[in-house]
């Protein structure tokens, strides 16, 4: 297992930079890559994205020399979102059953890290977030029906979306990480808009249960120089805090969002008027 490495461009390189080059910089593809534990340390707040689909056998972090030595989640906190079949993420001595779209927060410390499926010909499909952590919270698992619930958008707009908040203030204490899932509607294709930044908060977008041949065109960018990146299904876009973000499907998708950075109000944004985009 290897930790790979991207760099994000600044927000006047990006300016004049081509498709592909830009992928480089903000994409994260060949994720949920069975029987494997993927991880790519982004320089964007040192957050790591990363799945791990196990088959027959458990899944386990290693040691990285670029985070230190030391277990991985020995100076981090690490949240987990099982998008596939039933499976458990043993934290330590604690073992925790993930069922569909059920949340992990995993708290700074120096344990093992272990992902399993309970059956591997249909396997768990664990997306995680990892960020430096200051301070040790405990474990804890979220069912999907103890998240925070909040339905916004109309049909007219075509932005109607549920989001579901499992790891957010109130709910679990963490260092820095929110962590969460958006389900659009049928008959929308917008996750939010008009779009917004946080300037003190960077934000990674993971896309699921996008058809093989249909796309998400994730923009981002300064709102004066707009970028639409082609996203498939089980591809991530990272976001700084300088970036804008919104986007749209060509069919029916969800996302997971996950913010690190100054605070966790998910209601700080600036949002953006669409007169202003070009």
């Amino acid at each position: 297992m290897n930790l790979d490495r991207k760099y994000a461009a600044d927000q006047q390189r990006y300016r004049t930079m081509r498709n592909e080059e830009l992928r480089d910089s903000f994409v994260i593809a060949d994720l949920m890559t069975e029987g494997e534990l993927v991880l790519t340390l982004s320089d964007i707040d040192r957050g790591i994205v990363g799945s791990a689909v196990p088959l027959g056998e458990a899944l386990e972090f290693s040691s990285f020399a670029e985070l230190g030595g030391g277990a991985f989640t020995a100076r981090r906190e690490v949240g987990v979102i099982n998008i596939g079949a039933s499976g458990s993420v043993t934290v330590g001595d604690e073992r925790f059953a993930m069922e569909r779209l059920d949340s992990l927060y995993i708290g700074r410390g120096e344990h093992s890290v272990k992902f399993e499926s309970d059956d591997a010909a249909n396997p768990a499909r664990f997306y995680l977030v990892s960020y430096p952590a200051h301070t040790t919270y405990p474990h804890k698992l979220v069912k999907q029906d103890q998240a925070n619930r909040i339905d916004l958008g109309e049909q007219a707009t075509c932005n109607e979306r549920t989001i579901f908040q499992p790891l957010r203030p109130g709910i679990v204490e963490s260092c820095q990480l929110v962590m969460g899932f958006t389900c659009i509607a049928k008959g929308s294709v917008w996750n939010t808009f008009p779009p917004h930044t946080h300037d003190r908060r960077s934000e990674f977008y993971f896309y699921f249960d996008l058809a093989d041949d249909a796309r998400v065109f994730h923009f981002m960018g300064r709102p004066d120089e707009l970028k639409a990146l082609p996203l498939s299904n089980e591809e991530a876009a990272l976001s700084p805090s300088w970036s804008m973000h919104c986007g749209v499907g060509s069919g029916s998708y969800s996302f997971i969002w996950s913010m690190g950075g100054e605070n966790q109000e998910f209601d700080d944004m600036d949002h953006v008027p669409q007169a202003a985009l070009a």
